[in-house]
């Protein structure tokens, strides 16, 4: 099948928001290209050295090319997709540099593309959580729980930092038998984890029906639907839902409106893990939560983002 490769220039801060963009409009993947990543591999940030990279590298312009694959139907749709972005950049009111915003476009053949993302997929490993491509063959540790992606996911893999950190941090905090909720879910990787690290019950909630899609066939892939419900839902409108570990991987913004929500989501003892804050906005997001009741008793810093762990004051 052919796509139409459409590829928008921006900075390592805003890729994730642009992907989130582009992701409303394709059925074939986003795929984001950070040269800051390749830079921290060859400096051996995170435990990794890689010595083989040319040295011009440092010199190289520093952005992220965020590729969206759609189908040549909706070529047409491109005007809205840059609306789209140009909104959220306004909203950000210069506290996220977006970078140049270029975009250019190409028609390529789909399967060239899934069959090179493919070659360069490998297991990721998040504590004793490892997130497995199906076609991969991967033999767990004594001590190790496999999250099996299909091939056609959609949304995060796990290798972003903000994924990373919530992934950690909720080992950290759940116990046996404890019910969770995911909001903004994604593929479900978080839940799916939680799940299989001895969670009574999670429910998986997106307002993104593509989203929610993935979560629920990645949730039949892993045999856990007994144990885990992904729903589109509005947190804010559905009260029905109560948990011991609250997690949500998402925009400080959109956290910031969650906060007055949260407490009526949360049973006594319980704990709120948040991700995808960018450092100036930490802040707010706490004070937004400690208006709410909920105080910060952790937080932890990856690359470009923070995580938030609170308790009820």
């Amino acid at each position: 099948m052919k796509y139409i490769e459409f590829t928008v220039h921006t900075t390592s801060e805003a890729s994730e928001i642009v992907a989130d963009v582009l992701w409303n409009y394709t059925e074939g993947g986003v795929a984001v290209s950070d040269i800051a990543d390749v830079i921290a591999l060859q400096e051996g940030k995170n435990g990794i050295f890689w010595d083989y990279l040319d040295e011009n590298l440092q010199n190289a312009p520093r952005e992220a090319l965020v590729k969206a694959f759609l189908l040549p139907g909706r070529a047409g749709e491109i005007p809205h997709i840059m609306r789209e972005i140009f909104a959220c950049r306004d909203r950000a009111e210069g506290a996220i540099d977006f970078g140049t915003l270029e975009e250019t476009k190409r028609e390529i053949d789909g399967d060239d593309w899934i069959d090179i993302w493919k070659k360069h997929f490998r297991p990721i490993h998040l504590g004793k959580i490892v997130v497995v491509p199906e076609w991969i063959e991967y033999r767990a540790k004594p001590e190790e729980k496999i999250v099996l992606l299909d091939s056609n996911m959609a949304f995060g893999t796990g290798e972003h930092e903000t994924t990373a950190m919530c992934a950690e941090l909720m080992q950290g905090a759940l116990k046996e038998g404890d019910v969770v909720l995911d909001v903004g879910c994604g593929s479900g990787i978080l839940g799916i984890a939680a799940a299989k690290l001895g969670a009574k019950r999670c429910y998986l909630t997106d307002i993104d029906p593509v989203a929610v899609a993935s979560a629920k066939h990645n949730v039949q892939k892993n045999g856990v639907a007994d144990r885990v419900e992904a729903v589109q839902s509005n947190l804010v409108d559905d009260t029905a839902r109560k948990a011991d570990l609250f997690v949500a991987n998402i925009t400080a913004e959109i956290l910031t409106g969650l906060a007055p929500a949260v407490p009526a989501h949360l049973n006594e003892g319980g704990t709120v893990i948040l991700s995808g804050i960018l450092p100036d906005r930490m802040e707010k997001v706490k004070k937004a939560f400690a208006q709410a009741g909920l105080l910060p008793v952790k937080e932890e810093r990856r690359g470009e983002w923070m995580a938030l762990v609170l308790k009820r004051a």
